[in-house]
């Protein structure tokens, strides 16, 4: 199985630094463009399946993706969301405690289980498929995490994920993964 991960364009709340998590917001005409970028580099992959979180930038991205892969099935899923970021959501960065996180905010733990099951899942249905994922920063760099075997608690530590980069992993039948491409954005 080959999985291409992919982020959404970039947002007018990316530009103010503001935190999405679940809020339903669109791209902005910088990520309009991102996409369709995007777009142009996957026209010729071999896709056979797309999946993308069901939150406005994301889908409004796998749409233009899907523009050049017209015959295949794409899957609008809350699975692929970003971290529920709670009563934080539509909070300045600069505004936040990271110290004291609401009780409302989903666990890092809890991002990186639901990516391990998602991935589980699209594992068995498509073991020798090409999945393209649309999905989030933070939603992105947990599924690689799973992947990459690092510990919870280190998610940080990780390049963020760019808007609209590329990473991609191979999968095989004993469901090991290693990731062969990280993070490109070679496209913009």
């Amino acid at each position: 199985m080959k999985i291409i991960l992919t982020r959404h364009g970039r947002t007018i709340e990316n530009d103010k630094r503001i935190l999405q998590g679940h809020m339903q917001t669109g791209l902005s005409a910088e990520g309009i463009l991102q996409a369709k970028k995007l777009a142009q580099r996957l026209k010729n992959e071999k896709i056979d399946v797309i999946y993308s979180s069901d939150l406005k930038r994301a889908a409004d991205t796998a749409k233009e993706i899907a523009k050049y892969h017209k015959n295949i099935p794409i899957y609008f899923i809350e699975e692929l969301r970003e971290r529920n970021l709670g009563s934080l959501q539509g909070m300045k960065t600069k505004n936040v405690n990271w110290k004291k996180i609401p009780r409302d905010v989903e666990t890092l733990a809890a991002v990186k289980k639901r990516m391990k099951k998602f991935l589980d899942k699209i594992h068995k249905k498509h073991p020798k498929e090409n999945v393209l994922l649309v999905s989030h920063g933070g939603t992105g760099r947990a599924l690689l995490t799973v992947i990459k075997k690092i510990p919870t608690k280190k998610v940080f530590e990780m390049p963020k994920m760019k808007n609209t980069a590329v990473s991609v992993i191979e999968i095989d039948e004993r469901a090991k993964g290693k990731v062969v491409l990280e993070n490109c954005t070679k496209h913009l």
